[in-house]
C-alpha cells in the first residue's frame, strides 16, 4: 500500500474511529511496513475485544510486533487456535513459560498445522536462580528442560557448522522435492500424526562425485532442526567377528534416543553392498544387521532419517530400496548451467576480483562440470591471480582472463560417470530405479 492510500484511509478512519472495515485494510498495511506504533496509534483505547476473530489476530499481531505483549493477552481471547498461539507469544514474551506451554498445546492440538518448533524450544527453556554466597556470585542458569546425555555428548564435541538450502547452490528442484517429502514431516509432526504419516525413513541420494551430495544430506539436517550423525565406514567396520554389527546397532540406538535425528551414511555401498557379489559371510551378515535396524520388528525408528549416498547405486543391495528402507531414492545430478552460474558467483563471493567477469560465458562453457570441478576451477584461477600479484608486486584482483584461462586446464570428473550409469539405464533399468538418469540425459545430453 503506498502512502498516499494509507493517508487517505487513515483520515477516513479518523472520521469512523473503530470502524471493522477499515482497520481491516489498515492493520496488514501497517503490519507489512513495518510501522508497529503507527498503528497502534490507530486503535482506539477501548479496542480490546474486537468480535471479529480476524481483526482480533492482525491487532493482536500488530501488539506483539510493538512489544507489547500484555496487550496481546487482552485482544487475543477466543477459542480460535489462531489466537490462542498469539497468546502463548505473548506470555513467553512475558517470561510466563509454562501457561505460554499450556495455551501453545492446546492450539496445536486444535490446528496441527500451527506448530512453531522455535516457540516450542522457547517455551520448554527454564531459568534457575542461584542466589550469591560468600566469595561467589549469583548463578542465573537457562536449560532446556530435556536436556540429556546426548545434549552433553553434543556440547563436549561440537557438531559442525549447520547449513540450510541457502547455503547448496542448484538443485532447485531436489531441495522442493527434499523439502516436501522429508522437512516438512520435521517442521509439523503433529499434523503428519494426525494423517498416520510417519515420520523418518530411509533416502538414498545417489550420482556423479562430487555434486554436493553430502552438502545435501547436511542441509537437509539443518533444514529439519535436527542432530546430524555423519557415520564414516571406520565408524562401524571392525576386524573381529561380530564387532561391526554391535557398533552398528549402537549408532542406531544413539540416534533414537536422541530424535528428531539424521543420520548420514556416505559410501553406503561399503557396509550395504550387494550380497550375491561376495562369499564373505562377514560382510553379509553386516547388511542383514543394517536391514534389521531399518525397520526390525523391535526396532522403532520413528523421527529418525536415514540419509545415504553412493556413486554406484548399482551395487547398493536390493533389499535396501523396497518401502520402508530406502524407498526415497533421488538422483543428484550435475547442475545445470543457471546452477554452475550462481555456484560460481557464490564461490567467487569474497574474493577480490573484476566486476566485468562473464559468467554466462564461464557456465555456458563448463558443461558436465560438478560443483567440485568448479570449485578447482576457481582455485586455478586464484592461483595464477596470486602468482601474477607476486610478480608485479600488487594485487591482482581475479580477472576474466585468470577464469578462462583455468578453463583450459580443469576438466570436467562426470563424465565416466554418466556413460557408466547410462547404460545401466537403458539396459540393467529394473523397476524403473535409473528412469532420472534418462531423464536427465535426454533433457541436458546436448545442452547442459
Amino acid at each position: 500500500m503506498d502512502d498516499s492510500t494509507l493517508e487517505q484511509l487513515e483520515a477516513a478512519l479518523l472520521a469512523s474511529p473503530g470502524n471493522p472495515a477499515l482497520l481491516s485494510l489498515l492493520l496488514p498495511a501497517y503490519l507489512a511496513r513495518g510501522e508497529h506504533e503507527r498503528g497502534l496509534a490507530q486503535l482506539p483505547d477501548e479496542f480490546t475485544e474486537p468480535a471479529d476473530p480476524t481483526l482480533k489476530r492482525l491487532a493482536a499481531e500488530l501488539c506483539l510486533a510493538a512489544q507489547q505483549p500484555q496487550r496481546v493477552l487482552m485482544i487475543a481471547l477466543g477459542d480460535d487456535p489462531a489466537l490462542g498461539l498469539l497468546r502463548a507469544k505473548a506470555l513467553e514474551a512475558l517470561g510466563r513459560r509454562q501457561e505460554g506451554l499450556l495455551e501453545y498445546q492446546t492450539a496445536i492440538t486444535a490446528n496441527p498445522a500451527l506448530e512453531d518448533m522455535a516457540l516450542l524450544r522457547r517455551l520448554n527453556v527454564s531459568i534457575l536462580e542461584f542466589p550469591a554466597a560468600e566469595g561467589r556470585p549469583r548463578l542465573r542458569v537457562i536449560s532446556n528442560d530435556d536436556t540429556d546425555q546426548t545434549e552433553t555428548n553434543r556440547l563436549l564435541e561440537p557438531t559442525a557448522e549447520v547449513i540450510t538450502f541457502d547455503d547448496v547452490g542448484g538443485l532447485d528442484e531436489l531441495k522442493k522435492t527434499i523439502h516436501k517429502k522429508i522437512v516438512l514431516p520435521y517442521q509439523k509432526p503433529g499434523l503428519f500424526q494426525r494423517f498416520r504419516k510417519r515420520v523418518g525413513g530411509g533416502v538414498l541420494l545417489y550420482g556423479p562425485p562430487g555434486c554436493g551430495k553430502t552438502m545435501l544430506a547436511r542441509a537437509t539436517a539443518g533444514e529439519c532442526k535436527a542432530t546430524f550423525f555423519n557415520i564414516a565406514i571406520s565408524d562401524v567396520l571392525d576386524m573381529y567377528s561380530g564387532e561391526s554389527e554391535r557398533k552398528l546397532h549402537a549408532l542406531f540406538e544413539k540416534a533414537r534416543a536422541s530424535a528428531p535425528a539424521v543420520m548420514f551414511f556416505d559410501e553406503v555401498e561399503a557396509l550395504g553392498g550387494k550380497r550375491s557379489n561376495t562369499r564373505d559371510s562377514t560382510t553379509s551378515k553386516l547388511v542383514s544387521q543394517f536391514l534389521s535396524e531399518m525397520d526390525g520388528f523391535s526396532q522403532d525408528n520413528h523421527g529418525v532419517l536415514i540419509l545415504a549416498a553412493t556413486n554406484v547405486p548399482w551395487s547398493v543391495d536390493s533389499a535396501f530400496r523396497r518401502p520402508g528402507r530406502f524407498d526415497r531414492v533421488l538422483f543428484v545430478p550435475p547442475p545445470d548451467r543457471p546452477a554452475r552460474e550462481s555456484m560460481l558467483k557464490l564461490m567467487m563471493k569474497g574474493r577480490p576480483a573484476d566486476a566485468d567477469i562473464d559468467f554466462a560465458f564461464l557456465a555456458k562453457s563448463t558443461s558436465g562440470f560438478s560443483g567440485a570441478d568448479l570449485g578447482e576451477l576457481v582455485e586455478t584461477a586464484v592461483d595464477e591471480a596470486i602468482e601474477e600479484s607476486i610478480s608485479t608486486g600488487a594485487e591482482q584482483p581475479i580477472a576474466d582472463r585468470h577464469l578462462k584461462q583455468a578453463l583450459k586446464e580443469v576438466r570436467a570428473t562426470t563424465l565416466e560417470w554418466l556413460t557408466t550409469a547410462r547404460n545401466y539405464a537403458r539396459y540393467a533399468n529394473e523397476g524403473n530405479q535409473y528412469d532420472e538418469v534418462l531423464a536427465f540425459l535426454d533433457k541436458n545430453g546436448k545442452n547442459r
